[in-house]
């Protein structure tokens, strides 16, 4: 029976880098989006097997499940994120509730879906937070307690589940992305976010991707419980 990692969120800046990085691996990779054009398009370009679905969508499993058919799980990369940007004073609960929908809720569901395959092939799962989460920036009152939530559970899964499964979390800074866009596309902005960070650039989705295969992979097999910084310094260097 073939082992597969999975990778939500396929079509990101992430998701799609990591699954380019893992294309000639030994292990093969599952990836998921929800844009059937993007998502069966890298599919074509990494030769990895795929699905069309929305984590956001009740069921969204049973579509992945059908798809995966025999193939055991030995690896989970939820790739998927949101830059939610308010002042405090404009955030509605909805506001709230919506991007833990996003970013929180459906780990809980993949996990209890493909832990015992997981916990069958000495897994690795890797979920991503934020910079926001540790160091304090405005406006940021949505996505920084959703985001520290996940590292939360990234730390309590890692307990639950050892001996057999490692669970990390990558916490990236402002990187090129889609979901970034409307931040960078005026340069000078760019610029001077880019100056923010002692290594004087924004992210790419390689970096982030570099570690997560890293995780993902047997190299990494005393890493768990782990809160990675891919963020240029900007957390912990003045």
């Amino acid at each position: 029976m073939a082992n597969k990692i999975l990778i939500f969120g396929a079509t990101g800046a992430v998701g799609s880098s990591l699954a380019k990085l893992m294309r000639n691996g030994s292990a093969g990779c599952h990836i998921i989006g929800k844009n059937q054009e993007d998502v069966s398009r890298l599919a074509d370009e990494t030769g990895h097997s795929f699905s069309v679905a929305d984590v956001l969508e009740e069921g969204f499993l049973d579509k992945i499940e059908s798809d995966l058919a025999d193939t055991e799980v030995s690896g989970i990369a939820y790739c998927v994120g949101s830059i939610d940007l308010k002042p405090v004073n404009l955030i509605a609960k909805k506001d709230v509730m919506k991007s833990f929908s996003l970013n929180l809720f459906p780990v809980y569901d993949i996990v209890k879906k493909f832990h015992q395959s997981l916990k069958k092939n000495k897994g690795s799962i890797v979920l991503f937070s934020t910079v926001a989460a540790k160091q304090g920036f405005p406006n940021h009152g949505i996505i920084s307690p959703v985001k520290a939530s996940l590292e939360g559970l990234t730390i309590s899964l890692a307990a639950e589940f050892s001996p057999n499964v490692r669970v990390n979390c990558i916490a990236p800074s402002m990187s090129n992305s889609k979901m970034a866009s409307k931040i960078l596309k005026n340069p000078k902005i760019a610029e001077g976010i880019a100056k923010m960070h002692p290594l004087k650039r924004l992210g790419e989705g390689k970096d982030s991707a570099a570690l997560a295969k890293f995780l993902l992979s047997n190299e990494s097999s005393w890493i768990t419980g782990q809160i990675i910084g891919v963020d240029g310094g900007r957390s912990n260097v003045g």
